[in-house]
């Protein structure tokens, strides 16, 4: 039979896309037990993600491929347990996002929005979205995504269009939602409210400018004034003094005049003024200022806007009408300047608002809008989570949560936009009714006029994504996939959303479904560069996921990520770990083509019952002690702790030992040759089911091979059950008790791995060439049986001459010129006396000697003190067997030196 052979290296260029499109063929992205087909059976519980939509005009960022490769982990997991496992797909439509993109676009073109109307701007836009809006969807493919495809939805297709009417229709006809002035966060370019969530404050260097408000009665007294936005001066319609400020008691109740307008204002009296501040007296503009708004409400001051759409002053703004805002502060204070009302400017430092979209300076505005009463739906969403059918991790952000919903203000839900759900608010020009519908009416509800037109304004985004757990699998409709995948199981996405988005899902969830929209909220941190800084343009940090995956490929990248991560908090990464895993993904690849290359040493079936070595039961039982910890890590959210235990077991169990003895156990033939090809291909096997969900292409690639390439050795070597059609669906390694032979065989290797290492790190130390092959003596009191045993492995792996290796029980005497390593119970003698110096020698032992008295030292300081008492018999009698190792390697290390003279 001719010897099956793997390529030399992986090329992943070549596999992925290839082995994602075969699993996309077979149909292993669909969820087993599907409720539309025969045969389903609801009682069995599904795993259900919806993915978190990322605007559908986006391109892959880092951000992305974390919670993609995360969420493709939990999903492969719980599909190679056998669970029915459904990933929904999707984008987002993106309101202000996409529409700045096709606005940019048509000022290229010399145009504007407003030029083309609403018809034809939403025309351009839908064609914008056909053109690039599939970019994004393929990149979440590339990342290996195994989501559900022929389920994907968009937050503007028709059936999550009518989700949305239904939503706002229900909440409408409760009472819940209402259309009012109040202050909002204006966006001047856009035209637009923007969410509180959205405006970011950056911290910038301003001037705090101090002026006189002159009393209206002509005495020339006045209150110093300090303000940071002197055009706001213009909307000012009180004073404010603290009550208890003695200097400023006696002009409460009186007047002042607006500089320059010459208008009247009374000073007033509020516990909100902070006296240090400026002179101690606050001007209040309660149509510009969110706390000024709030003691304006108090005092029941008028509130004056004096910016228009465009940010430039209206015609409350008087001679200063048609400037704009940054304009009119400069002509303002130079008149105030020349009427002798300027006291002094000083620089200050500002928190400025800024549009987290445009960056622009966002100004607060009274702007009449559409709001959701929220504290209806806020305190449900605070009960889910506090009697535990949410939980969230990590458990730390279950408090923020609870503070943000404690304290929220009504949501303000309308956005001055033509690009998203158009509000489904009819006025008739009749009658002057207003009426919600779900349908587009033809005539006004109340008097049947035909004369009515529709209100201008679209949803806030995060509407129609609040919806997105139940409308993506059909609701309001009570289709069988709602019926069975909701509530929906897992929602995994980035802490910097949990208010914008997951708190949303949640009260929307509640409000119309009446149950929770998902069970477990798990969120990941950011990703920052490798010195913890954010990644942004401007620092020049930015990581392209793109580019690492051309270069480095897909796997690498995914590795990087989940095992780096963990629950909620930042990591920090740099194209140098991915280089890394890279380097893993090889490692893998070579192991693989070892032990299928080692099938041709094998018989095709053993003749007598299996003898295992040492090794053999060895790397048995450190594998199924990996299987316990990567389920109970997994079990604990710990992903990323799972995945490096798995590289650690691969890289240095398997790879780095069981294969190098695999080799000379091989060289045997026969049975021992059969049983070695049989333990390499039971633990490359179970250790790449492990691996899959973090790396699944190249899992996927050689395994097919593993599979292949036994198979056509012999069916002896096939799993119990046989092998599965591919390794997406094989069955997760399934934790086994201990059975009690384990302990000791691991206690018994590890030896064999302490005097290799000893007499490498030697070696090493020494300088001595790698192929020389030096005569060695162990004495090993207790030991000599099991080393003996292992004297070819030892020979074999330290690089030892196997005819000049001997193995005594005990030594009469050091032997002549030899350097004498001590290895807990073994004493190894190494005849290097041509090769060091003799002092260097005298040095090292005496520096070993001193380190491992400090040991004893601090171990007995422990056992003699409150340790002893407080700590589990079983952790403090450890540190006695480890204190009697140090003492037994002490009493060796003074014998040698004593010897040396």
């Amino acid at each position: 039979m001719p010897e099956y052979s793997l390529p030399k290296t992986y090329d992943f260029k070549a596999t992925e896309q290839r082995i994602y499109d075969w699993w996309m063929a077979r149909g292993y992205f669909k969820p087993s037990n599907d409720p539309n087909l025969p045969g389903h059976d609801p009682s069995k519980k599904p795993y259900v993600i919806s993915i978190p939509p990322p605007n559908v005009t986006g391109e892959l960022h880092l951000g992305h491929a974390m919670f993609v490769s995360m969420e493709d982990l939990m999903i492969r997991y719980q599909r190679m347990k056998g669970v029915p496992t459904l990933w929904v797909p999707g984008t987002d439509h993106a309101g202000i996002a996409t529409q700045l993109q096709v606005e940019k676009m048509l000022a290229r073109e010399g145009t504007s929005r407003e030029a083309i109307g609403r018809q034809e701007f939403l025309r351009r836009t839908w064609a914008w979205k056909e053109k690039y809006g599939g970019i994004i969807t393929r990149q979440i493919r590339r990342l290996g995504a195994s989501c559900d495809w022929d389920r994907e939805r968009f937050t503007l297709d028709e059936g999550l269009s009518r989700a949305v009417r239904e939503a706002f229709v229900r909440l409408y006809e409760k009472g819940l939602i209402y259309r009012g002035p109040r202050l909002i966060n204006w966006s001047p370019g856009l035209k637009t409210a923007v969410s509180d969530l959205e405006v970011e404050y950056v911290q910038e260097q301003g001037t705090l400018y101090y002026f006189k408000y002159l009393l209206a009665d002509g005495s020339g007294e006045y209150l110093p004034v300090a303000t940071t936005r002197p055009e706001t001066i213009l909307g000012d319609t009180a004073v404010a003094v603290h009550p208890e400020d003695p200097r400023y008691q006696k002009f409460i109740g009186k007047q002042v005049l607006v500089p320059i307008l010459g208008r009247r204002i009374p000073v007033i009296a509020d516990a909100y003024v902070d006296r240090e501040f400026g002179g101690g007296a606050l001007k209040i503009t309660p149509g510009h200022d969110p706390n000024d708004y709030a003691i304006g409400e108090r005092h029941g001051l008028p509130v004056i806007s004096i910016l228009d759409e465009a940010a430039r002053v209206n015609a409350h703004g008087g001679p200063y009408q048609g400037l704009d805002r940054f304009e009119a502060r400069q002509r303002l204070w130079e008149d105030m300047r020349a009427a002798g009302l300027v006291l002094k400017e000083e620089p200050y430092l500002l928190n400025v608002p800024r549009s987290q979209r445009g960056g622009e300076i966002v100004e607060p505005m009274i702007s009449t809008q559409w709001f959701v009463r929220i504290q209806p739906l806020a305190e449900a969403a605070l009960q889910a989570v506090r009697d535990g059918r949410i939980r969230i991790i990590p458990e730390r952000f279950t408090k923020v949560y609870y503070n943000w919903l404690e304290n929220i203000e009504d949501w303000c839900i309308s956005r001055q936009l033509w690009w998203g759900h158009r509000i489904p608010v009819w006025y008739c020009g009749s009658c002057g009714a207003m009426f919600a519908s779900r349908q587009d009416p033809d005539s006004c509800a109340q008097c049947g006029s035909t004369a009515i037109e529709q209100d201008p304004d679209v949803l806030d985004t995060w509407f129609s994504s609040g919806l997105w757990p139940f409308s993506t699998l059909g609701w309001p409709e009570e289709t069988p996939d709602y019926k069975y995948f909701y509530p929906t199981t897992m929602m995994e996405t980035g802490y910097d959303i949990l208010f914008f988005w997951v708190a949303r899902m949640i009260m929307s969830g509640l409000e119309f479904t009446g149950q929770v929209p998902f069970e477990t909220v798990y969120l990941h941190g950011l990703i920052r560069d490798e010195h913890g800084r954010k990644m942004s343009k401007t620092y020049g940090n930015v990581i392209d996921p793109l580019t690492v995956m051309d270069e480095l490929g897909t796997d690498a990248l995914r590795f990087t990520l989940l095992v780096g991560s963990t629950p909620g908090n930042d990591m920090n990464l740099s194209v140098k770990k991915v280089e890394a895993n890279r380097n893993f993904a090889n490692k893998i690849w070579n192991a693989g083509r070892f032990v299928i290359s080692s099938l041709a040493q094998a018989p095709t079936a053993p003749t007598g019952e299996p003898q295992w070595t040492l090794a053999d039961s060895w790397v048995w039982a450190r594998l199924q002690a990996l299987v316990r910890d990567v389920e109970r890590l997994f079990q604990n959210y710990q992903y990323g702790e799972a995945g490096r235990q798995i590289y650690e077991f691969f890289w240095n169990d398997f790879a780095d030992w069981y294969i190098e003895i695999a080799k000379l156990q091989l060289a045997e033939g026969g049975d021992r040759a059969w049983y070695t090809a049989s333990t390499l291909v039971r633990v490359l096997d179970l250790s790449l089911r492990l691996l899959h969900p973090f790396t699944p292409f190249i899992t996927e690639e050689l395994w097919g091979h593993l599979k292949r390439a036994s198979s056509q050795h012999t069916e002896k070597l096939a799993p119990s059950g046989g092998w599965p059609e591919a390794l997406i669906i094989a069955p997760w390694p399934e934790p086994r008790p201990e059975e009690g032979w384990e302990a000791g065989r691991i206690a018994d290797f590890s030896l064999v791995q302490d005097v290799v290492r000893a007499i490498r790190n030697l070696r090493a130390e020494k300088g001595v060439p790698a192929g020389r092959r030096i005569p060695a003596t162990l004495v090993a009191a207790g030991q000599s049986t099991i080393l003996k045993e292992q004297s070819a492995a030892i020979a074999a792996l330290a690089q030892l001459d196997a005819a000049r290796l001997h193995i005594v029980e005990r030594l009469d005497g050091k032997p002549e010129g030899h350097i004498a390593l001590v290895v807990g119970p073994v004493e190894v003698y190494l005849p290097l006396a041509g090769l060091v110096d003799l002092s260097e020698e005298r040095a090292r032992l005496q520096k070993e000697l001193a380190d491992t008295v400090a040991q004893i030292e601090r171990l007995q300081n422990l056992l003699n003190g409150p340790f002893a008492q407080k700590a589990p018999p079983a952790v403090v009698q450890k540190e006695r067997d480890r204190l009697v190792g140090f003492e037994e390697s002490a009493n060796k290390l003074r014998k040698q030196l004593q010897e040396m003279g």
